[in-house]
């Protein structure tokens, strides 16, 4: 099982930057970028955790880890919720993927 913590290029990635250019992004769209990258920044912080969770076999970390991940899924909601807020198209891109996937699966 390939483990993202395991890796050299892992480690590297767990610094903290934000991955886009600031300068670069239009005003009208700052707000809605940082919650992106935000969103993104929650989804790689569950991962981590679950991993290291998967990892030990002590059964206290392993709660522990695992109960923050679960904040960290409530965080990504959060996030979301303000992105739907500020982005109409994001919102109903959502709901035909969420609709898709209804008739696709019945």
């Amino acid at each position: 099982m390939y483990s993202y913590i395991a890796s050299r290029e892992g480690l590297k990635n767990l610094l903290s930057k934000i991955p886009m250019d600031l300068a670069k992004i239009k005003k009208e769209d700052l707000n809605k970028e940082i919650l992106r990258a935000a969103i993104i920044a929650e989804f790689d912080a569950i991962n981590l955790y679950e991993q290291m969770a998967a990892l030990t076999d002590d059964k206290h970390l392993k709660t522990i880890l695992l109960d923050i991940a679960k904040e960290e899924k409530t965080h990504v909601g959060e996030f979301q919720a303000l992105l739907l807020m500020n982005d109409e198209q994001q919102k109903n891109e959502l709901a035909e993927g969420k609709k898709e996937v209804e008739e696709l699966t019945g």
